[in-house]
């Protein structure tokens, strides 16, 4: 791989990362609710999932979901269920503050299960990697070094984006004491997830 491919890839990334979707989403929501340390949870169980997601594609999950519309078509339909089961729960949270202090260690651990029931659940970043890995890969080198080198650089850039993110959420949290904005917030939050989950169910690949 050259820097140009390096550098033109990392454009690609950074154009991906920085629209927001239902990781950046998850990330935000909690850096609000539970602070930023919690919300690092979310990050990390994103994180996991994605590298998950890109190494499946290598191994060939891709192509086994492609021709096997059934298995896809089931991994879509739970990935949906759990986007509109989250909004639900996120449009249903309560509104005071002390409603949702909890401790530290249990909110880490739903954080990090959440964060990667989230980036888990969306099996199109699976047929994306297959698609747009290949492109940066050079045939004649060693390819592992090259992808090795391709999901370092796309979870630094996603975890960048997250931090930023999680950031404005914390300073957006202080505007937020009142129930009335949390509960718009909520409502506002669990609408979007679950529209992802409604155009989840929309995709095709």
């Amino acid at each position: 791989m050259t820097l140009e491919t390096w550098w033109l890839y990392l454009g690609a990334i950074v154009l991906i990362a920085c629209t927001p979707g239902p990781n950046v989403l998850y990330v935000t929501t909690r850096s609000i609710q539970y602070g930023l340390r919690t919300s690092g949870g979310a990050m990390a169980g994103c994180l996991l999932a994605l590298v998950l997601m890109l190494v499946g594609s290598v191994a060939g999950l891709s192509a086994v979901l492609i021709t096997l519309p059934m298995a896809f078509d089931m991994l879509r339909y739970l990935g949906a269920a759990y986007l509109i089961w989250l909004g639900i729960q996120t449009w249903r949270a309560p509104d005071e503050p002390d409603d949702l202090t909890i401790a530290p260690e249990a909110s880490l651990a739903a954080t990090f299960r959440g964060g990667f029931l989230v980036g888990i659940s969306n099996p199109k970043l699976l047929i994306f990697a297959a698609a747009f890995f290949p492109q940066f890969i050079t045939p004649s080198a060693p390819w592992l070094p090259q992808f090795a080198l391709l999901v370092a650089t796309f979870v630094a850039v996603e975890l960048a984006f997250y931090m930023v993110y999680a950031l404005s959420g914390r300073r957006l949290a202080a505007h937020l004491v009142r129930g009335v904005w949390r509960r718009r917030l909520n409502r506002a939050s669990g609408v979007i997830f679950a529209g992802f989950g409604l155009a989840l169910l929309r995709y095709r690949p």
